[in-house]
């Protein structure tokens, strides 16, 4: 019989295992990083939405805000302030969240980082279904929340079939999705065509992006979907984190992958359908901020939450440039991330291209 091994007196238990410290030690620093960049952009948001309470054509200084908080507001300040701004605001950093936490778990399921709602056809497909609802049946409110919803999950489910061969890769995903985009917005095309000016003009706007028209009772919605879809992808997020490690591994960690992967992508088409519904096509906020919090991070690690907050910050930084650069002149908010996001995509494509990537 082998003599029992003892650890010397002293010696933390552990200590023979460096390796098991050294994951420890990163997966704390990891943690650490994510909470102080969570704190960042939280902080952020607050300074900027604050900012943006202030400005417009009815000045309302800080104390104006504050004193509307504490419910000490005169009833103009607090009309102008509550009824006006307040929720604009709110969509968009409900929109810019859902977007980015959309994105996020897009080019984690598929592996690839131009799997986000604008390039796989999820956007294009809201589109094409808002513009039906609009111009063609010219409803609104919940009714085309529902009716963006249920095109968009349409398209998901289509892409998904068509991408199927005994398994869904990340090349054919991106590959169908866009061709699913190209048809949607040939839908998108005609409809303007055949249609009346007016209603052409209204729906114009629409599709660029635009938080024109956001008050409460577009918001409601917005938020209903977002309390639902965000606990949703809390709970999933486990199996995400398998997943990323490639569906063998997933497998072997008790994961189903086809399963797991499909209610994933629904939750992720949920987010992004729920925001196009109320703002129309945001454009790249969902393509760039996952590859920002990631970046900022500089782990690899997951960050579905920074990545909600920087898709946050974009739309709202985006919406007061929109509203406040050009004097006199008020651009929809995807016109300025259309700008921020375009050049962003084609660095993209030429490093995916370069690295040799390119599926």
């Amino acid at each position: 019989m082998s003599a029992p091994v003892t650890v010397p007196h002293g010696v933390p238990d552990g200590a023979d295992r460096p390796g098991v410290d050294v994951a420890r030690a990163s997966r704390h620093r990891g943690r650490v990083r994510e909470a102080r960049l969570v704190t960042g952009l939280s902080v952020a948001l607050v300074v900027l939405a604050a900012v943006g309470l202030t400005l417009g054509d009815a000045a309302v200084p800080l104390s104006g805000i504050l004193d509307t908080v504490l419910g000490r507001a005169d009833v103009l300040t607090q009309f102008v302030v509550v009824e006006l701004r307040l929720p604009r605001l709110l969509t968009a950093l409900v929109v810019g969240a859902a977007l980015g936490l959309s994105g996020a778990l897009f080019q984690s399921i598929v592996r690839n980082p131009l799997a986000s709602p604008d390039i796989i056809g999820i956007t294009q497909s809201a589109s094409a279904a808002g513009v039906v609802g609009v111009v063609v049946l010219g409803i609104s409110g919940l009714a085309l929340t529902g009716l963006v919803l249920a095109g968009s999950l349409v398209a998901a489910v289509a892409i998904y079939l068509l991408a199927w061969r005994g398994g869904v890769a990340g090349y054919r995903l991106v590959l169908i999705g866009i061709g699913v985009a190209a048809l949607c917005m040939s839908v998108v095309s005609w409809v303007l065509t055949t249609s009346d000016v007016r209603d052409a003009q209204a729906a114009l706007v629409w599709i660029t992006g635009s938080l024109a028209r956001s008050d409460w009772s577009t918001l409601n919605p917005l938020l209903v979907c977002f309390a639902v879809l965000v606990p949703l992808t809390a709970f999933l997020a486990p199996r995400l984190r398998s997943l990323e490690l490639g569906d063998d591994a997933a497998a072997a960690l008790g994961i189903r992958v086809e399963r797991s992967r499909l209610l994933l992508i629904l939750v992720a088409v949920g987010l992004a359908g729920s925001a196009v519904a109320v703002v129309g096509p945001v454009a790249f906020v969902a393509l760039v901020a996952a590859p920002i919090a990631r970046r900022t991070l500089g782990d690899g690690r997951l960050a579905l939450v920074p990545a909600a907050l920087v898709g946050a910050l974009l739309v709202l930084g985006s919406d007061l440039v929109a509203q406040f650069a050009i004097p006199d002149v008020t651009l929809p908010v995807g016109v300025v991330t259309g700008i921020v996001g375009a050049p962003y995509l084609l660095w993209l494509l030429v490093r995916t291209n370069r690295s040799g990537r390119g599926g």
